[in-house]
């Protein structure tokens, strides 16, 4: 009664708004939208290939290839291409710490393979093998500590580098491992000299 009645001129029938509403959507993507059967379709893989060996063949180049860029990565230091477990600018910088440092633990093997040549003339002179076998002692003992000294130390660093919020999960053992390795077989190769501490 009180409100004001709309005429049939005002009424806009649904079947031309849906029209309007596909012609502008058309409009925005520049193409009609693909039916559902036709989006499926494009979508579907075989699980099972028709040739077994050749996707086999295919996947083990693939891989070989894949392998090939990493390992190039770990001589040249391309950050891009390293393995997952050494990527990301924490990882590099605890690398450059602990190969700018004379870590005890890196002499380890070369004195466990002295140890070994020793004992093979311990039964000639057993003092010789109490002795090799003290001084394995040791060194492993003094390898611990010296570790665990640079871990303190290079927590320390990593914090002032990289802020308190900084993921220490897992480097210490990162860096542990990498001490215990000789220099020259450390991969990602070293990209410091000894005493080139990052800044």
């Amino acid at each position: 009664m009180f409100s004001r009645s709309k005429s049939s001129d005002d009424a806009v029938p649904p079947t031309d708004v849906a029209a309007a509403a596909e012609a502008l959507e058309q409009a925005k993507k520049g193409r009609p939208t693909p039916k559902r059967k036709v989006s499926e379709a494009a979508n579907k893989r075989p699980l099972v290939p028709d040739d077994r060996r050749a996707a086999a063949k295919a996947a083990r180049a693939k891989q070989r290839a894949a392998r090939d860029v990493e390992y190039q990565a770990m001589k040249t230091g391309d950050e891009k291409h390293l393995p997952y477990r050494d990527r990301g600018p924490v990882k590099r910088y605890v690398r450059d710490v602990v190969d700018a440092r004379r870590n005890v633990a890196e002499y380890f093997l070369f004195l466990a393979l002295a140890f070994l040549v020793v004992t093979l003339f311990g039964n000639q002179i057993p003092e010789l093998a109490l002795f090799a076998i003290l001084a394995v002692y040791i060194v492993v003992i003094v390898a611990i500590a010296d570790t665990f000294i640079m871990w303190r130390a290079l927590k320390k660093r990593l914090i002032a580098k990289f802020g308190e919020n900084v993921e220490l999960r897992g480097i210490g053992r990162y860096a542990a491992m990498r001490a215990f390795q000789i220099r020259r077989a450390r991969l990602p190769k070293p990209m410091v000299k000894h005493g080139q501490y990052p800044a």
